[in-house]
């Protein structure tokens, strides 16, 4: 807290003097910051300054700094204080609403912790124009400080411009920063709305395939994915567990983070319920899947827990499932034991998705959306946003929510402007440039790749430099041809076919057309 915040001044009592030894003050009692004998509460500014600044720095270690930015900073201000209650200025009505829906019992909380006893929130749309006074009042009201009662306060109950974009901006805060803690499992989130492509067909299929036989009676009874952050692995887990209630709904599931495992374990320690907590998931769960495992690093305690929990389970033939941003050999900080044990059952991994997959999410997720999109934003905003599904879709809401509060059409230019794609350099796809990133992937000179050479490498590296001229910017068999060596039409033909043949069974061949494709 704030060490000049005028302690002496909160703690004066009645008559002026600080409450001394053996003195009972309450602490619901601002008689001192209020006098009584007058008959409306005198504001004194520059210790209002002082209260929000403090309460303010408590909501800051609290909430994340997008949302402190976005409905906090410099967009609240205390105007009245009486026995139990602080009235906040606000600017403006959506502002009010987001404060009393959301952030009431936070502030509240903060209250008591600057304050020192409970203090209810309420919230005031005031307006610059309720900063004004007219002369002949100023006149009147020198020499004392101004009162509630001399505010005239004027609320605005149409939303202004700045209050639709603080609209569109919340929803997508809201979407980037998801929730973690109290994991539930998500209805909404099944093998039927998960978008499939080369980047995740595998885990995919291998996620179906324990839905229908989890534990011993399956293939896969310890399953473990990794990707980076944004590319489905947690809707993953929710479609298993969905599919899981569906054909099994007698197993007794857990999907949890491991942050929350490790707070659930502490917990138990603390109220001396350690023998609840592991009998809890040695004896009585079927599924376990935990999120984000690499959580636990460095976390001595909660891993020796989990060591023993893995081995109780996987002795019993129980399912377990967990998600990672990194392979278990690249976590650093969790124990070897434990890394092995991780690796027991089948590793996954999750590539970014080609463009194609890109926009098919959008297509779908468009369509949720009830949102039309042209064909050219839509592949503006997939050649856009090629690292995280979460900041792919992001995009969408925040389009949505545009246009519906605005009430416009989405065109590329609102797009570039809203999304702020305007300083993005397009890159112009060409024959030559496909040529060079996937003569820099195989490792071959691009000479090589133009030649009559029919070695095995210098051919498999030239058919998918044809797949993709005639994929990515759907070149005519005669200008492939011609580029590479003047060959016949027939025989990009016969190279199209060939990789699209074995793209699709060969995984190897479709993660390095995906990163040749994100290379471009």
């Amino acid at each position: 807290m704030n060490k000049d915040f005028p302690f002496d001044h909160f703690l004066q009592d009645k008559k002026g003097s600080s409450a001394g030894p053996g003195q009972t003050r309450n602490n619901n009692d601002l008689s001192h910051f209020f006098p009584l004998n007058q008959e409306e509460p005198q504001i004194k500014n520059d210790e209002f300054d002082i209260l929000i600044k403090e309460v303010l720095t408590h909501l800051q270690k609290n909430i994340s700094t997008d949302k402190y930015n976005t409905f906090f900073n410099k967009k609240l201000e205390i105007i009245n204080i009486d026995a139990n209650k602080v009235l906040f200025k606000v600017n403006t009505i959506f502002i009010k609403s987001i404060m009393e829906s959301n952030f009431k019992l936070l502030i509240q909380d903060a209250l008591q912790a600057t304050l020192g006893s409970p203090y209810s929130a309420e919230f005031q749309v005031v307006t610059e124009e309720s900063n004004t006074t007219p002369a002949s009042n100023e006149n009147q009201l020198v020499g004392r400080d101004k009162s509630f009662k001399d505010a005239s306060f004027k609320i605005d109950l149409n939303p202004t411009h700045d209050d639709l974009i603080s609209r569109v901006e919340s929803q997508y805060i809201d979407h980037m920063n998801p929730d973690h803690t109290g994991i539930l499992i998500d209805p909404n989130k099944t093998f039927d709305n998960f978008i499939v492509g080369p980047s995740n067909h595998l885990a995919f299929a291998t996620a179906i395939a324990v839905s229908d036989a989890p534990g011993k009676r399956g293939k896969y009874p310890c399953l473990y994915i990794y990707s980076s952050s944004g590319l489905g692995k947690t809707h993953l887990l929710h479609s298993v567990a969905n599919g899981i209630k569906v054909e099994n709904p007698e197993l007794v599931i857990c999907l949890i983070t491991a942050r929350d495992f490790m707070k659930e374990m502490i917990n138990s320690i603390r109220d001396k319920r350690l023998p609840e907590f592991q009998k809890k998931y040695s004896e009585t769960i079927d599924i376990l899947m935990i999120d984000d495992i690499h959580e636990l690093k460095n976390k001595q305690g909660t891993q020796n827990e989990f060591f023993h929990i893995f081995n109780a389970l996987h002795n019993k033939g129980k399912q377990l499932i967990f998600t990672s941003d990194k392979a278990p050999k690249e976590i650093d900080g969790i124990e070897d034991r434990i890394k092995t044990r991780l690796q027991w059952g089948l590793v996954i991994d999750i590539q970014r998705p080609d463009l194609e997959t890109r926009i098919a999410i959008l297509k779908r997720k468009a369509q949720e959306l009830d949102l039309y999109l042209p064909d050219d934003v839509l592949n503006l905003i997939a050649s856009s946003f090629k690292s995280s599904i979460r900041e792919l879709e992001g995009s969408l809401i925040k389009l949505s929510a545009f246009a519906e509060l605005m009430n416009v059409e989405i065109d590329t230019i609102m797009v570039k402007d809203l999304l702020k794609l305007e300083d993005l350099h397009e890159k112009t796809v060409t024959l030559e440039s496909i040529a060079r990133a996937t003569s820099q992937f195989y490792k071959i000179p691009l000479a090589d790749l133009k030649s009559k050479s029919r070695s095995k490498e210098i051919a498999n590296a030239r058919h998918v430099a044809m797949y993709l001229s005639k994929k990515s910017i759907d070149a005519t068999l005669k200008d492939i041809a011609h580029f590479y060596g003047g060959r016949d039409h027939s025989s990009v033909i016969h190279a199209v076919k060939k990789v699209e043949v074995k793209v699709k069974s060969d995984m190897n061949l479709s993660r390095d057309i995906i990163q040749i494709e994100n290379s471009l």
